[in-house]
Parts: structure tokens; sequence; C-alpha cells
């Protein structure tokens, strides 16, 4: 039998706190208590040498259930379509009208936290609407 494994996923980001902190709304992750010691992230940041300062980012699923994201500072941006990305299921057993207005709804609802709406694929006979979109640094996902 094989062994499942917990995975994480990790971003490269110009910005990692804001990327970490937008995922956290996107799915009502929590960014995770500071390092021990530490009254907060700010103050844990403030011992690190000028050039980690601000270099990564977390957020972890409240439930313990879905992976741990993490978030790593790159120097360069994005320039192709990611090779990986997320599904976020806000559609899971609907169909028609009724899936199509909770994608758009929660479409709405992350274009107002800075994301951005690439493409909706409408449902065609064979396959179910889903609408591909942008994070707030460009990186793709999908409301599925």
């Amino acid at each position: 039998m094989a062994t499942v494994r917990k995975v994480q996923i990790t971003f490269d980001c110009a910005d990692p706190q804001r990327v970490a902190r937008f995922w956290c709304e996107v799915l009502g992750y929590v960014v995770p208590e500071p390092p021990e010691g530490f009254a907060s992230w700010d103050e844990y940041e403030r011992t690190l040498p000028a050039e980690q300062a601000g270099s990564w980012f977390a957020c972890t699923d409240p439930t313990g259930e879905g992976p741990r994201l993490f978030f790593q500072r790159v120097p360069e941006g994005k320039v192709v379509k990611n090779r990986v990305h997320l599904d976020v299921r806000v559609g899971t057993g609907m169909v028609g009208d009724e899936r199509l207005a909770a994608l758009e709804a929660e479409r709405d609802r992350l274009v107002a936290l800075g994301a951005t709406e690439v493409l909706l694929q409408r449902a065609d006979g064979i396959n179910e609407s889903c609408i591909w979109m942008n994070d707030v640094e460009g990186n793709d996902f999908c409301l599925d």
C-alpha cells in the first residue's frame, strides 16, 4: 500500500505577504502564529537581515485538511502561463445556471480583493462552466 503524504504548494511572487493574505481570503485560510517568542510577524521580521525580511510568508487551512501554501519572493515576474494552478471548487455538485451564478458571485468577490478574470468558459454540453482568473500577482487559478 502506498504512503499518503501531505503536500505544501509553493508560489513564486514579488510580495509574499500580500499574495498570502489574498489566498487566505480566497480559501478561508489563516496566517499561522509567529515563531515562539514573537508577538507578531512584524516583530519577527525586524530581527532578520534586510535581505531576508519579507522573503517568505505562509498560510494554512485552519481545519488542518488542506495543504499549507508557501509564498517565496523571487526577483523575476511571471512571464508565461503557470504549468500548475489551483482550482477553487465553488461549484461542486451544481450544474447549469445555478453553477454559473455561484461562479460569478465568487468571481465578483475575488475581483474586489484584487483578482482579475481572464476567461469565462460557459457550459458546452460536455463540460460545465468555469472561470479562469489571475491572483493579485498574475498567478493563474480557476473557479471550478
